[in-house]
């Protein structure tokens, strides 16, 4: 008898077996389905063109002709010999350093006081501190040019109150001032956007945790210390993230404010590449350009993801 209920067993087995398989594959072909259209887009828009540029910063060309002039990895000398290349590498980093230090901590201090503090009228600030990032580039790049007009311009105006002086003062033509200026400017529309980060990230922690702390003797600045801003680790460091990549993606503010003047001052990679590998038709050389700037940036994404977010994920 329990041979035959083994056999029974086996038999069932041996039928169901066919069904299973192909239910599996019909999974496997859905998911194929609706993943090879994204796949191909990712091809055609982001791997060929990638490939494209690489090939291309092999050869000096102006775009138009044959690729006939090899002339190897010359075009990457010739950046990395440039003294304006190196200064824009530089003014890249200048404006990170200074998102970092200024930009992410103001988006903190009102996240803090939004979410934290008893304010009236919050909704109304909200809106008010996120309202810069829901323009355009284009046109907070057009407030900025009357705000830092020397003639009638809004932030003369106001400082000439307090020292006549100062009215006149061309603030994006002055070597001393332009990356500064610059960078207030991208400060003001971008902040919002890291405010908010900062916001969801807040309202994600339990306010039983930090009334703990301070029942247990601790003070505000301990609390946000040691309490709030430990359990906000992976928020600030998806906003570090996000603030360094964007440092060396700015293109569209500073060029129509100075187009990387006056005197290669404010240039920064993004605007040297339109500018001398776009306008000037060298294209062999503004594709080694490009290049240089996507190994920059893959090889700090991938580092930084690697250490700094999946120890916070793991945390």
């Amino acid at each position: 008898m329990s041979d035959v209920r083994l056999f029974s067993g086996l038999s069932n087995a041996v039928s169901a077996s066919p069904e299973k398989r192909q239910a599996q594959w019909n999974k496997a072909l859905l998911i194929f389905f609706f993943l090879t259209p994204g796949f191909l887009l990712l091809i055609m828009f982001l791997v060929v063109p990638i490939g494209q540029a690489a090939y291309y910063s092999l050869y000096n060309w102006n775009g138009l002709g044959p690729l006939d002039d090899f002339i190897g990895l010359d075009n990457y000398a010739r950046a990395f010999g440039e003294t304006v290349f190196r200064g824009a590498i530089q003014h890249s980093l200048f404006i990170m350093f200074l998102s970092l230090a200024v930009q992410l901590p103001l988006a903190m201090t009102l996240a803090l006081i939004l979410i934290r503090g008893q304010l009236r009228f919050q909704r109304f600030f909200r809106t008010l501190f996120f309202l810069p990032y829901v323009f355009s580039e284009i046109v907070a790049a057009y407030i900025w040019l009357y705000v830092y007009n020397p003639r009638g311009g809004l932030l003369n105006e106001f400082l000439s109150l307090f020292r006549p002086e100062i009215n006149g003062t061309a603030w994006l033509a002055d070597l001393d001032t332009v990356l500064v200026a610059i960078f207030f400017v991208l400060t003001w529309k971008f902040f919002g956007f890291h405010m908010l980060l900062y916001m969801a990230g807040l309202q994600n922690i339990s306010r039983e945790v930090e009334d703990s702390a301070r029942v247990s003797g601790a003070n505000e600045w301990q609390v946000l210390r040691y309490v709030t801003l430990p359990m906000m680790r992976s928020t600030i460091s998806l906003s570090v993230f996000l603030s360094i990549l964007g440092s060396f993606q700015q293109f569209i503010v500073v060029w129509i404010l100075t187009e990387g003047g006056p005197a290669f001052r404010s240039e920064l990679i993004v605007t040297y590449l339109y500018k001398f590998g776009i306008q000037r038709m060298q294209l062999g050389f503004g594709s080694a350009l490009a290049i240089i700037l996507f190994l920059m940036t893959l090889i700090f994404s991938i580092g930084y993801q690697r250490t700094v977010l999946r120890q916070t994920l793991a945390e």
